[in-house]
């Protein structure tokens, strides 16, 4: 399966934050839209880092009571995991083992198509999985075979 047809499936909607909003501010998004993780740049389609629930808990765990109120410049990540509109998903399963992460930016060219969550990634292998195990089943049961 290629990355594209998991984004056509998913709301084309990419919520973004400003650098200078507030971690507070990026965790009432995340509550709102039942997400944890976003873009961050100054303006649309533009990506200077990112932020993650991971994020948002390391600052916790380093700055304590101040997090809350901390910038997103301060507790972004910059080092974005990316892959293409036309990668398979294994290759993004990799990506995200290998950067130990669970939201890889999707890039057509130059362009944000869209982000693929490992819960994407879960539901499209269960999907699979169940449409093997009835192939498997009809053909054992000799369904649809002459």
């Amino acid at each position: 399966m290629h990355v594209c047809q998991i984004l056509n499936s998913k709301s084309p909607e990419i919520i973004s934050v400003t650098p200078d909003h507030t971690m507070v501010e990026v965790l009432r998004l995340f509550r709102e839209n039942n997400i944890g993780f976003v873009i961050v740049g100054r303006s649309p389609g533009e990506c200077l880092g990112t932020v993650s629930e991971r994020d948002c808990c390391n600052a916790v765990a380093e700055y304590g009571t101040e997090a809350p109120v901390m910038r997103v410049r301060d507790i972004m990540s910059r080092r974005v995991a990316t892959c293409s509109t036309d990668d398979l998903l294994p290759l993004v399963m990799a990506i995200m083992t290998e950067r130990r992460t669970r939201h890889v930016l999707v890039m057509d060219g130059d362009t944000i198509a869209g982000i693929v969550s490992i819960g994407d990634v879960v539901k499209y292998r269960l999907e699979e999985a169940m449409r093997t195990e009835q192939d498997l089943h009809d053909y054992i049961c000799g369904v649809s075979y002459h």
